[in-house]
This record gives C-alpha cells, sequence and structure tokens, in this order.
C-alpha cells in the first residue's frame, strides 16, 4: 500500500516505514505531523483518487531538522566588472512515515 502526497509545493510518494525530505515544517524532533492533503491511495486492489481520498491521512514523525548541501549562484555582466557570488542552503524536515489512513 502506498500513497501520494503534496507538502511543500512538491509531492512525495510514501509507504509505511518510508522515510522522506520535505520542505521544512516547524514541528521538534520527536513529534508527531499529520499529512492530510492526499492526491492518490494505492492498496494492491483499487486506486482511491478525488473525493475517495479526501479523509486520508499520512501519520508521521519528525526524524531531524536540518539543512541540504550548498549551492552557490553566481551573477556575471561582461564588460562591466560586476560578479556576483552568493550561496544558498535548504532547509528541510526529515519524515518518517509511521501510519496511512485511507
Amino acid at each position: 500500500m502506498y500513497a501520494i502526497v503534496e507538502t511543500g509545493g512538491k509531492q512525495y510518494q510514501v509507504e509505511k516505514g518510508s522515510r522522506i525530505n520535505v520542505e521544512k515544517i516547524s514541528s521538534l524532533i520527536g513529534d508527531m505531523v499529520v499529512l492530510d492533503h492526499v492526491i492518490m491511495v494505492n492498496n494492491g486492489d483499487s486506486v482511491l483518487v478525488g473525493e475517495n481520498v479526501k479523509n486520508a491521512k499520512i501519520m508521521c514523525n519528525v526524524m531531524e531538522q536540518g539543512k541540504e548541501k550548498k549551492i552557490t549562484i553566481t551573477k556575471f555582466k561582461r564588460r562591466k566588472n560586476y560578479r556576483k557570488k552568493t550561496g544558498h542552503r535548504q532547509r528541510y524536515t526529515g519524515l518518517l512515515v509511521t501510519e496511512l489512513q485511507a
């Protein structure tokens, strides 16, 4: 059994026991998080979408709060002596899926 859930503007395929990194959710490590924007549920013999999954929920535990690897951004304009180099580290929340309620 697996489900497609949307959080932080992205979609993730989750199963019981799977671990995903999502956009930062302001929760403490060890807290229970409920993801309720479920798009699809596949339970082996049938696929549920639309109105059939409006009550579905994904229960997750917060495992970590962290930052991704640094990416560098370089801006450059030719012949104007303009060069700018910056970096960015996106924050994420590591979730462990404990239960799928369809």
